[in-house]
């Protein structure tokens, strides 16, 4: 597998040649290019410090350890969040007031792998100019490692509790309501850093909390997408505990899926259309989603009497558009929720809370919230690319073939069936070298029959 460079990060597997996976002399090298970029940002103002935060990955420990260490090379003093979920390293850097942060999280990628994702001083991901510069740094091997009496300092926090705390004083997010509702749930946190801060969130919530695959140790029970085909367990767990909800998270904790108490799927496209749909009914606002995502969002942002603007896939993406049109709410229909006045960047804690507030205010059950949406069914599917150089060639050839329907390129290829409400995207995945192939139609044969119709094209 080769090392991927992205706006999404530094990713690779753990073990092997360098150029072929996530090496310990690539994470030297990009953290050595990012302490790089922050002395040039800063170079006479001060002592720049960065936030490092990790999830439970096995080799989170090994990789923190260099991170930290080339970090103090360059004279970076580092707040060492340990194992954090991502938006709690997020908010880290805002309450640290730091100049940037680090997270060693490969998202819902398999145990083997890891990452470096780039914070700015905001608390942000990197944008793609940012990232294209910094890998300029990486090549050049432009470097600057200090003496011993100016090597930065370490610190270790936990910043679990002042996340939850700000959660809990979201204005938004009605605390009476909550626990005025009994709720008990059943949390699948695949053996990461979720296992850690979500059963403090239910507990601070007035929440009863039941939790599976629940040691932070690394090895995933299962696959840690939080997509139903993922959590089978978690479904039959919610039936036999007689629980309100099921609450997936990935292994870093920034998206969010549903099952509802019949043990039934929500849908992870879903999450962010439940948590908008309470957000818009306490606030108007624009509304944003990727190109990529259920048009659930755009009809029951339409219903609320707003705008919904589509973006191309990637939170830095997202998050650009959601300031550009000053959104209320935003996010990826992965499970992806981002609330701009909280902090932007997908979060599953202030999801879970926003999302628990519609159903007390509404007092109806996870199945029935469900069905008071519309109804799309997605189709996602993926095909291997060894040769990534004809991608390009294939999504032409698609294009070509369907000449007659609107099209859109922001991000691949998105091709709308208008009067059928339905639609495709092709894409080139940023983490993985594959295309992938999402197809949504009102119901779930004719998302199906449009997605297998775009393989065979592929094919």
């Amino acid at each position: 597998m080769t090392l991927i460079k992205s706006i999404s990060g530094i990713r690779g597997t753990i073990g092997g040649a360098p150029g072929d996976a996530l090496t310990p002399l690539d994470i030297v090298k990009f953290t050595s290019a990012y302490a790089r970029r922050l002395q040039r940002k800063f170079p006479f103002e001060k002592r720049c410090k960065v936030v490092v935060g990790r999830d439970a990955r096995i080799s989170g420990e090994m990789v923190n350890s260099i991170v930290c260490g080339t970090l103090m090379a360059c004279g970076i003093d580092v707040v060492n969040a340990g194992m954090s979920s991502t938006p709690t390293t997020e908010m880290a850097v805002v309450f640290e007031k730091a100049d940037g942060g680090i997270i060693l999280t490969a998202s819902h990628n398999p145990k083997q792998w890891n990452a470096l994702k780039l914070l700015n001083e905001k608390g942000e991901f990197l944008t793609a100019d940012e990232g294209a510069a910094l890998l300029e740094v990486a090549e050049s091997n432009d470097f600057d490692y200090k003496d011993v009496d100016s090597l930065g300092r370490m610190e270790c926090k936990d910043f679990t509790k002042a996340h939850i705390d700000a959660v809990l004083s979201y204005p938004l997010v009605d605390l009476k309501a909550i626990k005025a509702a009994g709720f008990k749930v059943v949390l699948d946190p695949i053996n990461s850093v979720g296992a850690i801060v979500m059963p403090k969130l239910f507990e601070a919530l007035g929440v009863r909390c039941i939790t599976i695959n629940g040691e932070p140790t690394g090895h995933f029970a299962h696959n840690p997408e939080p997509v139903p085909s993922n959590l089978t367990d978690l479904a039959a767990a919610v039936v036999a505990h007689k629980a309100h909800l099921g609450v997936a998270v990935d292994p870093d904790v920034d998206r969010l899926a549903f099952i509802s108490e019949n043990g039934e799927a929500f849908g992870e496209e879903y999450t962010l259309v439940a948590v908008a749909d309470y957000i818009l009914s306490q606030r108007k606002g624009a509304t944003v989603s990727n190109i990529s995502s259920s048009r659930a969002l755009k009809d029951v942002t339409e219903a609320h009497g707003c705008r919904y603007y589509a973006c191309a896939v990637g939170e830095v993406n997202a998050t650009t558009m959601m300031q550009q049109v000053n959104a209320v709410i935003g996010g990826e229909g992965n499970g992806g929720v981002i609330v701009p006045d909280f902090h932007y960047g997908r979060d599953a804690l202030i999801g879970v809370a926003l999302f628990l507030s519609n159903m007390a205010h509404k007092r109806l059950s996870a199945s029935a919230l469900r069905a008071t949406y519309p109804d799309y069914f997605i189709s996602k599917n993926k095909i291997e690319i060894s040769d990534p150089s004809v991608i390009d060639s294939l999504l032409e050839k698609v294009e070509q073939h369907y000449a007659a329907e609107r099209i859109t390129t922001i991000d691949g290829l998105r091709v709308d069936f208008d009067a059928e409400k339905k639609w495709f995207v092709l894409r080139k995945s940023n983490t993985e070298p594959i295309i992938r192939i999402y197809a949504e139609a009102p119901t779930e044969t004719a998302a199906e029959t449009l997605a297998q119709e775009v393989i065979s094209i592929l094919s």
